[in-house]
């Protein structure tokens, strides 16, 4: 089977019910992304995420079944993607575990969030941590182990999470780095700015979001709900007849996220002609009723039938869980929680009558860069290289030096040990190639 290009992992926090807003800005481009050749998707519902948001039980229960029912209403094509439950795989918080013990307290002292907290307590005359719980403070662990459990190399986010890949990294690389023994356990996943993706504004011009209650409904309240909603747009005074400014219409901008370029345009002239505010919205009602209409109707289906959702996610459960089961083992194994059993003696001769390899090692240094080294089986130095901005980049020269060998010497980026020769080094990637 052909590995996929790249996987893509995204999470859904379930504490509150799907708007225009988060279909136009997320689930619409994620369902559009996994038809793409090449491209192995995971989509899951951040429930344990939600667990540090909320502590309202049926809120988070109604928020499941409600991102759970869009999702699938909009078509997700659960064949193509593996779509589950984030608290359905227990591999997940024992890996969250794992990572916490090679985490720096430092670290996640740096995170965003904990520190808007302190800053917010502290502003307010209280104590830093005055209602900051271990979930609040740790909750970026969580979220490593949700991308590296299934080694995502491509997380699509927005700019205010960028820091938590960051971190994801900074964590995997610290635990290849002492259980790897020269692999690569973890991928070092990368995050994904989608710049083209519309952030749709709300009915008085902001973000639309809840926070600012200025929503409207994807399914919730039917087409009244919506049409309701969209007459509540805020515009300015101009009458019927006056030319409208179309750059400067938080209607126009609804309006363009939903229509093709030829409809656009033929909106934004009729706007510049007088087109009234109350027949502009009509339109932009018509025109998103008549897309999300038909997933409306599935989505009605879905809440009346919550069993259909549970199978789809029971199914995407077992297709995450056969991934992540062989590969908690293998990290179970590399931090030492191995079964006690007996190592046949045949065996165990074999395995001593093997060569010792020399292995290269990637780690970070206090400057903040990223370096690797080629280590003889005795702990001499063969080669080291010089710094790097990006773990990629030395990840990309060990993999270059593993295949192509002394070859490439010349051109890499690094010295040779101290009292040792090219010859020697060459032998050292030949041994390795041949492995």
């Amino acid at each position: 089977m052909t590995r996929p290009s790249h996987r893509v992992l995204t999470g859904i926090t379930t504490t509150g019910t799907p708007h225009l807003g988060n279909y136009v800005g997320a689930i619409r481009p994620a369902i559009q992304a996994s038809l793409q050749p090449g491209t192995e998707s995971f989509f899951f519902l951040a429930d344990y995420h939600a667990l540090i948001k909320c502590d309202d039980p049926a809120r988070i229960e109604r928020s499941r079944l409600e991102i759970a029912a869009t999702w699938l209403a909009a078509g997700l094509d659960t064949s193509r993607v593996t779509f589950y439950r984030q608290s359905d795989i227990p591999e997940i918080p024992e890996l969250t575990w794992l990572l916490t013990c090679v985490t720096a307290k430092g670290l996640m002292n740096r995170a965003h969030a904990y520190k808007a907290s302190t800053d917010a307590n502290e502003a307010a005359g209280e104590e830093p941590d005055a209602g900051v719980t271990m979930g609040l403070f740790s909750y970026p662990i969580l979220m490593a182990a949700d991308i590296l459990m299934f080694n995502a190399n491509k997380v699509p986010v927005g700019r205010d999470q960028i820091q938590h890949i960051e971190m994801a990294r900074d964590v995997a690389q610290r635990f290849n780095h002492l259980f790897g023994k020269g692999r690569e356990l973890f991928v070092l996943p990368e995050a994904h700015i989608e710049e083209q993706v519309a952030t749709l504004p709300g009915l008085d011009g902001r973000k639309m979001s809840k926070s600012y209650d200025n929503t409207i409904p994807l399914f919730e309240g039917g087409a009244k709900g919506l049409k309701e909603a969209i007459a509540r747009i805020v515009t300015d005074s101009r009458l019927p007849g006056e030319p409208k400014d179309p750059d400067n219409s938080h209607l126009y901008t609804l309006y363009q996220a939903f229509a093709s370029a030829a409809d656009t345009a033929t909106f934004r002239a009729d706007l510049l002609a007088g087109l009234g505010w109350g027949d502009a919205k009509q339109r932009l009602f018509e025109l998103i009723d008549g897309q999300i209409a038909p997933m409306r109707e599935r989505y009605v289906e879905l809440m009346a039938k919550p069993e259909l959702i549970e199978a789809a996610l029971q199914e995407g459960a077992a297709k995450a869980r056969a991934q992540a089961m062989p590969f908690l083992a293998e990290l179970r194994a590399s931090v030492g929680l191995r079964s006690f059993q007996a190592i046949p003696q045949a065996a165990a001769k074999v395995e001593s009558a093997k060569p010792q390899l020399p292995v290269f090692k990637q780690y970070r240094e206090q400057d903040g860069r990223f370096y690797f080294k080629l280590s003889a089986h005795d702990g001499r130095v063969l080669l080291q290289s010089r710094g790097f901005e990006q773990g990629k980049e030395a990840g990309q020269w060990v993999g270059k030096l593993k295949q192509t060998g002394a070859s490439v010497l010349a051109e890499a980026p690094v010295s040779l040990g101290e009292g040792v020769s090219q010859d020697e080094v060459a032998q050292a990637l030949a041994a390795l190639a041949a492995e």
